[in-house]
């Protein structure tokens, strides 16, 4: 059971249903978290613009992914962790691969590098260190993509965050698609 109800988008009014409805205009019924975070729904559309703002970043696909793993590890969504792994299946990645960013690394120096910085960025931001971003430029990556990192974090913490407090889980999921 969660413990912020999702919205049932035919009961929805206002900025929820306009929200909601643009979604689903899009292609499919939006999920248990979307139509949860559709409550608030300056939350939902803080997070659409930043969701949406994220899919343009110069990142490769496949580093987002490690990225979004290691942040969701560390804070604990399992439901997000799944999402994520469906993901960096589907780009790829291999099954060592995945579990190597869950833990916040990679065999390639160059990503470990930027996974673990990922990582840094949710777990203790105020500890990032001059030597760290020097490293980060000195593997090739441009101060667009560090400062992308901290807004890939950030979504991760949101979705990740919310689903942990909302109680939406793959348990959840399962009850609402029976």
């Amino acid at each position: 059971m969660t413990r912020v109800e999702p919205i049932d988008r035919a009961a929805a009014t206002g900025s929820a249903r306009e929200l909601l409805d643009e979604l689903a205009g899009r292609g499919g019924e939006p999920g248990l978290m979307v139509r949860g975070m559709a409550n608030a729904p300056a939350l939902l559309r803080g997070y659409l613009e930043l969701n949406r703002a994220m899919k343009r970043s110069h990142l490769d696909r496949r580093l987002v992914e490690r990225i979004s793993l290691a942040a969701q590890e560390w804070l604990g969504c399992g439901y997000c962790i799944a999402a994520h792994t469906r993901a960096a299946r589907q780009l790829g990645l291999s099954e060592s691969e995945i579990e190597l960013a869950r833990h916040g690394t990679a065999t390639d120096p160059k990503v470990a590098a930027m996974v673990a910085f990922g990582q840094q960025v949710i777990a203790a931001p105020a500890e990032v260190t001059d030597a760290q971003v020097d490293e980060l430029r000195a593997f090739g990556y441009s101060d667009e993509q560090i400062a992308e990192v901290v807004g890939l974090v950030s979504l991760q913490l949101l979705t990740g965050g919310f689903n942990l407090v909302a109680g939406i889980d793959e348990s959840t999921t399962a009850r609402s698609a029976a």
